[in-house]
């Protein structure tokens, strides 16, 4: 798995680092989504796929 987040899209809303805050954090300049890491480990695999479904721009995407 391996993550692309799209920064311009993001609005900031921390859903994904509420739901996976091991691979997000948000810039605290602009509240913008921040990948920690854009191949996480397989124990958080459930929850990236969950932060990208509840993403309100779509700023997450996954390639498997």
């Amino acid at each position: 798995m391996e993550l692309r987040v799209d920064r311009e899209r993001c609005i900031g809303a921390g859903m994904c680092v509420l739901t996976a805050p091991g691979v997000f954090d948000q810039d605290d300049a602009d509240g913008r989504v921040l990948p920690l890491d854009t191949t996480p480990a397989p124990e958080w695999e459930h929850a990236v796929r969950e932060a990208a479904q509840v993403c309100p721009s779509g700023a997450i995407a996954i390639d498997d």
